[in-house]
């Protein structure tokens, strides 16, 4: 891992064992882009710019008609001065123009990454892990400094980067857009890859071919979303899970963004990532600086597997934080769709009582515990205990839990406001909203205006004296709605359109604040499940709900997508009741605890109500996954077969040390006629002997991998089975 510097030809050349990234400052300072991919050991320029007279793309020398910003490609492009397409920022001054001019003035390399102020990003715990480029551009003219930066890892095949702006001129600058990422490839021969979704439907796998013109996702909702993810990634052609050039850009933000591939007039492709500027803008005073958030770029020479594997190790063991980034996570219960709202304390205890017998670990208590919360048209922002319902009190609760040998959860949702409460009827102004126009509701609440210090506080210590006043070991953090009327009281009319972001550093400084206040507890990020499974969470909440969709079928797609990009340690899976709430399909509990196996396994259902067959395979499953846990959350994972290709799936872990691998495969839907399957493991040693722990059976990894196991006819719907190897040589 080193960055080079060719003090004479200005010649960056960011390197690792694996990845190479290269620029090169230009005549007239500008910085282009030269090169991103497969390790080269040095760059001698075979790849230079080729400079001709394209007829009407504007030349900013009038005597030299070859040189074009519309042609070349560029590594943070501006907008006014030659180049048309997709901007990396825009400004506005105040004699109004939005013309700007960045040139090169110095550069810093340095070991190790510095934080960034206010926002989530990826760390190093030794500065020998990593090494930074910060690029200072200059546009003199105005007095505008922007540095970009580069950071490089020596383990992982990843480059971090964000930006900062700075105003040291006489006059405010308006920032219009400001994105963290852009990055210019001399050829549209790629597959575009994105998510999509919706609630209970998140992070369907979409692919398509480059075509002229822009393709982009984004969010305008205040949230990531469950729409579309922050993550956009160029294949290339036939490129799958084992094979061929994958060029992926995450954004560790949790926020609006937008994420776009433009296809050029001359087949050149500009990939670019960052806040989104629908509705946005940021006043920058004299001496005021801004900071982007950072975009994770991974390279990988070996398919969407590898690219996966770099993301998901990468944020575990350098986005996630704190005692659980580490530590195996517990099994849990959690009474929602058990109870909904309809619950007491004894019925909790019940719950976890039983829970104890089958080997859980947890016992959450969901919404409606608060104010007078029977529905959900009130109370939320009431912090208070409802004595109806827990007539002793929270603390009472949880030392009857811990009595029975279980840890306490409780579920909380802190950015949002009823009107129906007592902090809406004390504070109305503490909602996002514009003068002179009606609320818009969902799920019949408001949100709470988090650019503002005084909410900020107010959530911080409602949270912490929850908190303090009971044996609490964990918190299920909850955002159920997006941003409408979005505005704030306390900004003045020229930066209203700051709201937004501002809300998102009020988030992330409520989170830092309570996070280090109650380093013991886990907290588990949600949003209406999976509407905020983004990379800017996860720095302070190590895992997140995947969606509030149960359903063993559903959740196939569901978390092999989200599997693209996070870490398995970080979904959130539960075994749910049957016909399932969301969809009303009846399933086996073989499979729902084998999707649910395939995360941090927990259960939602009534476990009082429970067959006593289910009863002993619910106790089978959790004693099978405490064995195999860690390999499951801190392992390799392996996609075999796609659900979104077919009608069945199948994935498999690898332990760290490759002596053990755990392996699932799950039919859909029986068919006639049904034609013998194999299925083909990855990720083992081709030399290590592998015994099957069920039926002592030994092959070793090369044949597993290449030959293959027989899957048997499968006569039934909805089926799944599960191998369990080990090392025996």
């Amino acid at each position: 891992m080193n960055i080079y510097f060719d003090e004479k030809e200005k010649i960056f050349h960011l390197q690792n064992k694996n990845m190479s990234y290269i620029m090169q400052v230009m005549e007239g300072g500008y910085l282009v882009h030269l090169y991103w991919g497969r390790k080269i050991k040095e760059y001698h320029k075979s790849n230079p710019i080729i400079f001709v007279d394209r007829g009407f793309s504007p030349n900013p020398d009038s005597n030299n008609r070859t040189f074009s910003l519309d042609t070349i490609p560029n590594e943070y492009p501006a907008y006014g001065n030659g180049d048309f397409r997709n901007p990396a920022y825009q400004l506005q001054l105040e004699n109004g123009s939005t013309v700007t001019d960045l040139r090169y003035a110095k550069h810093e390399i340095y070991d190790g990454k510095r934080k960034l102020k206010g926002l989530p990003a990826v760390y190093v715990e030794d500065k020998n892990e990593a090494k930074t480029l910060e690029i200072t551009m200059e546009d003199k003219a105005i007095g505008l400094t922007v540095i970009l930066s580069y950071t490089i890892f020596e383990k992982f095949d990843a480059l971090t980067r964000s930006v900062q702006f700075k105003n040291n001129g006489s006059e405010k600058i308006k920032i219009l857009k400001a994105l963290s990422a852009s990055v210019d490839f001399r050829s549209s021969e790629y597959d575009v890859l994105t998510f999509h979704g919706a609630h209970t439907n998140e992070r369907n796998m979409d692919r398509r071919p480059l075509v002229s013109g822009i393709q982009s996702v984004e969010s305008r909702r205040g949230a990531s979303s469950p729409q579309n993810d922050p993550f956009i990634a160029l294949l290339e052609k036939n490129a799958d899970e084992d094979c061929k050039e994958v060029y992926a850009f995450n954004f560790v933000y949790s926020g609006n963004f937008i994420a776009s591939a433009e296809v050029d007039q001359f087949k050149n492709t500009r990939v670019s990532m960052g806040i989104n500027p629908f509705d946005f803008s940021w006043i920058l005073g004299q001496k005021e600086s801004f900071q982007t958030p950072e975009v994770v770029m991974v390279y990988s020479s070996k398919g969407l597997g590898s690219m996966s594997r770099t993301y998901n190790k990468l944020y575990q063991s350098r986005l996630c934080r704190g005692k659980f980034r580490d530590t195996v996570r517990p099994i849990l219960v959690n009474n929602w769709e058990a109870t909904y709202f309809n619950f007491n304390a004894d019925k909790i205890v019940e719950i976890a009582a039983e829970g104890k017998k089958l080997g859980i670990e947890l016992m959450v208590l969901d919404d409606g515990w608060f104010g007078k919360r029977d529905d959900d048209f009130s109370s939320l922002g009431d912090w208070i205990v409802d004595k109806n319902k827990l007539p002793d009190g929270l603390k009472d609760l949880a030392n009857r839990i811990h009595d029975i040998g279980m840890n306490f959860g409780l579920w909380f949702e802190p950015e949002m406001v009823s009107e129906n409460s007592d902090l809406y009827r004390s504070h109305p102004d503490w909602c996002l909203h514009v003068p002179n126009r009606p609320h818009t509701f969902g799920r019949s609440q408001l949100v709470l205006d988090l650019s503002r210090n005084d909410v900020c506080d107010y959530i911080i210590e409602a949270v912490s004296k929850v908190l303090s006043s009971a044996p609490i070991n964990y918190v299920k953090w909850d955002m159920n709605r997006h941003m409408t009327e979005v505005g704030s009281a306390k900004l003045s009319p020229e930066r209203q359109r700051e709201t937004a972001h501002r809300y998102m550093l009020g988030l992330y400084k409520i989170l830092e604040e309570l996070t280090s206040r109650f380093p013991e507890v886990l907290f588990e990020s949600c949003s209406s499940g999976g509407g905020r499974f983004d990379a800017g969470m996860l720095y302070y909440m190590p895992q997140t709900w995947a969606s509030d969709n149960t359903d063993a079928i559903c959740r196939l797609k569901i978390q092999y997508g989200t599997s693209v990009v996070y870490p398995i340690s970080s979904i959130g899976a539960h075994v749910s009741t049957v016909p399932n709430h969301q969809v009303g399909r009846i399933t086996p509990m073989n499979i729902r605890g084998h999707v649910a196996m395939s995360g941090n396994l927990g259960y939602e259902l009534d476990l009082t109500k429970l067959s006593e067959e289910d009863k002993e395979l619910v106790k089978l499953q959790i004693s099978t996954y405490k064995e195999i846990r860690e390999i499951i959350q801190f392992g390799d994972f392996y996609r075999v077969l796609s659900p979104f290709d077919g009608n069945e799936a199948g994935w498999n872990f690898v332990s760290k040390d490759k002596s053990e691998m755990v392996g699932y495969y799950f039919n859909i839907l029986a068919q006639p006629a049904a034609a013998s399957r194999i299925l083909k493991f990855k990720g083992l040693d081709e030399n290590t002997l592998y015994e099957n722990i069920a039926t002592k059976e030994a092959f070793y990894g090369d044949e597993l991998m290449n030959v293959g196991l027989s899957i048997p006819i499968i006569r039934e719907d909805f089926s799944s089975l599960m191998w369990r190897f080990k090392k025996i040589k």
